[in-house]
């Protein structure tokens, strides 16, 4: 018995004028994720079929749940598109499984295949009551959901469905900058960003000596979990101790936290300009902390023009947890190595800080030219996903 993978595609399908542009950027991902396998993949404007090897399938399937852009995926058999073909396979597939109730859904793509669906579903309803004893029809909670798509080639059978990723196929929206720390908030605000097709850079600011080497692997690590969903993440690490020092040098210490914002915003858009992205992405949630009060986002947003999103904005901790763990970046990221947004916080940082304040006390030191020395020295550390570490920085 020949089986395949069939993909559906969800939201995809919701696209109109351009729905062929999602579709076939899916279909390129799917094709480079599994570059290293033997398999053939076929598509249409409805669904995606993979052909493989039955000692390929658990790989397969590990990679697809890492696609976004799958909506659901089934193992589903091949058969040839008459009705006796048909219930040949299914008498000889619900035979080889347990199950009490039932029911049979079939989908008729090919209308000129002679019998309608609701006529199909009683055919192949009896069908499996005579050939399996002791099981009934039940069709709000059945057991086993039987699943019949008619099409003019070869039609298909299938029992199972795996939960895809969902979203938009990455890569299908232009490039965002994630200011990734080593926190719980920002890989799940990149993961996210990249559900809905955001391909990402990650940025990293650290203040060696107040922050370790820890540190930046605690950030490498996590760049690791979000490469699954891509090919490869650029993570670029900004050396910002000379910047910080300066701020707790000379600026009142309940608006240090706002000025270091400020400047990280500044780096974060020449970087965007850089590395040609259109977007800063973080993961500021509404009122965690005092930089995250809707003054503060105010005031820290005033020296950026580019369009900043916060998937997590409106998220509460726990809801932001529950992601984290999901995506399996939670238990690195209350590892204990502090970074430089935590290893200088004040007793007292200011919660509704003044524009008008925020820009006297930065006006104390010259910034400019250390913000363009940590552009122009940035170190980039291209992370896989399929390697055990990273590659050298550049």
């Amino acid at each position: 018995m020949k089986r395949v993978i069939l993909i559906k595609y969800g939201e995809l399908t919701t696209k109109k004028g351009n729905r062929n542009f999602f579709i076939n950027t899916l279909y390129k991902n799917i094709k480079n994720k599994l570059k290293k396998l033997d398999v053939i993949i076929s598509k249409d404007r409805s669904r995606m079929y993979i052909e493989f090897h039955d000692s390929d399938l658990d790989e397969i399937k590990n990679k697809l749940d890492c696609i976004f852009g799958i909506h659901m995926y089934h193992i589903a058999y091949i058969v040839d598109t008459n009705i006796d073909s048909i219930k040949n396979l299914l008498i000889e597939l619900v035979q080889k499984l347990e199950f009490s109730t039932f029911k049979v859904e079939t989908k008729r793509s090919d209308k000129s295949f002679s019998i309608h669906s609701q006529e199909m579903n009683r055919i192949l309803g009896g069908v499996v009551l005579k050939n399996k004893d002791n099981v009934t029809v039940d069709v709000h909670h059945p057991e086993l959901f039987i699943k019949v798509e008619i099409r003019e080639s070869h039609s298909y059978i299938y029992f199972n469905a795996y939960q895809g990723a969902g979203g938009y196929p990455l890569g299908s929206q232009p490039k965002g900058m994630l200011m990734l720390s080593g926190g719980i908030d920002s890989p799940v605000s990149g993961y996210l960003a990249m559900k809905r097709g955001v391909p990402i850079d990650c940025v990293y600011f650290e203040a060696i000596p107040h922050t370790s080497l820890d540190a930046r692997n605690k950030v490498i690590e996590l760049s690791k979990k979000l490469a699954k969903y891509s090919d490869e993440i650029h993570l670029h690490v900004v050396n910002f101790t000379k910047i910080q020092e300066e701020i707790y040098k000379n600026c009142h210490p309940s608006y240090c936290i706002t000025i270091m914002r400020r400047m990280m915003y500044r780096i974060m858009e020449k970087l965007a300009i850089k590395y040609h992205g259109l977007v800063i992405i973080n993961g500021e949630s509404i009122g965690q902390v005092a930089s995250q009060t809707l003054t503060s986002m105010n005031v820290i947003n005033e020296v950026t023009s580019m369009p900043v999103i916060r998937p997590v904005a409106c998220f509460d901790k726990l809801e932001i947890i529950d992601l984290a763990k999901k995506i399996d970046t939670y238990d690195i990221s209350i590892l204990p190595y502090e970074d430089c947004c935590t290893v200088f916080v004040p007793k007292h940082p200011v919660i509704n800080p003044s524009l008008e304040q925020a820009k006297k006390e930065e006006s104390k030191f010259d910034f400019s030219s250390m913000i363009d020395d940590a552009v122009d020295n940035v170190n980039t550390i291209v992370v896989c996903e399929e390697e055990n570490t990273f590659k050298d920085l550049l």
